[in-house]
């Protein structure tokens, strides 16, 4: 993409947009790859040029997410169900008596800088809870960030998978919460694209109920996309800003749906709880 802008339409980018949500499947079961560890060698891309910025999207025509429902009680139980094998040897968290309410800190140390994390238990407690116990167990050390997408009214970078190709999981999956939750099970709004604000993050899924697993992605410009992709906190603006550093290199193109391996490699190296 190189020094080309494409200007989309409206129905063009909900086109786009349908595609390349499919290709935000972050599969909670088995993984292709046979060793845990594979991924992009960090030290093996080294971009001397940057790409054009994607052309700005008129984000008013479309939907904002809903407002964050309060909490209906302090406490939660969630269904982690067993699927496929785990790309890291750990386990799923309790799933009795999850907080529902309050924040969580988790810093992740990358090799392009820190990406500071701030989790919302009320919209999410049982996301929030399994990324917070997949980070103590350190799943997330030493992995790589698989994807980037840098194109008008998309730009996300997915990481959480430890084999670095997209097929990873923690053994287990479960269910959306906000937004989805915030709409009946059969409400229009759920296939009409909203706007995923800057600054959100969200897990990645196959599209099938019950596929959230470990992978997520770190929206760094407003991002159009259905609301059936779990939003459960916000990105610091340093964290921001690491981001926008290796987002200028572009990507490989390797994605038939849109993206690819970031051009300049970024991995966590740390991912740690700080409340």
């Amino acid at each position: 993409m190189t020094g080309e802008r494409i200007t989309m339409t409206r129905t063009s980018l909900i086109v786009g947009v349908a595609a390349l949500a499919l290709a935000l499947a972050g599969c909670s079961g088995d993984s292709d790859s046979s060793d845990p560890d594979s991924g992009t060698d960090t030290a093996a891309a080294t971009p001397t040029a940057t790409v054009d910025a994607p052309p700005p999207v008129d984000m008013s025509s479309y939907a904002a997410l809903p407002a964050v429902p309060s909490a209906a009680s302090a406490t939660v139980d969630c269904t982690y169900t067993p699927s496929g094998a785990p790309s890291r040897n750990v386990s799923a968290p309790e799933a009795s008596g999850v907080p529902a309410e309050g924040r969580a800190a988790v810093d992740l140390e990358t090799t392009a800088g820190p990406i500071g994390l701030d989790l919302d238990r009320a919209a999410a407690p049982c996301t929030t809870h399994s990324f917070v116990s997949l980070a103590e167990q350190g799943y997330f050390d030493g992995t790589d960030c698989h994807r980037l997408v840098y194109s008008p009214g998309m730009q996300i970078l997915q990481c959480g998978d430890p084999t670095g190709t997209g097929t990873g999981g923690p053994g287990y999956g479960f269910d959306n919460e906000y937004p989805t939750t915030a709409f009946d099970a059969n409400a229009a709004e759920l296939a009409q694209p909203a706007v995923y604000p800057r600054g959100t993050i969200a897990m990645a899924n196959t599209g099938s109920p019950g596929s959230n697993g470990s992978q997520f992605f770190l929206v760094f410009a407003d991002t159009v996309l259905p609301p059936q992709y779990t939003a459960f906190g916000t990105i610091s603006e340093e964290g921001l800003t690491t981001i926008e550093s290796i987002a200028v290199y572009g990507d490989d193109g390797s994605m038939a749906a849109g993206g690819g391996a970031p051009a300049m490699p970024i991995s966590i190296e740390t991912a740690t709880v700080a409340s």
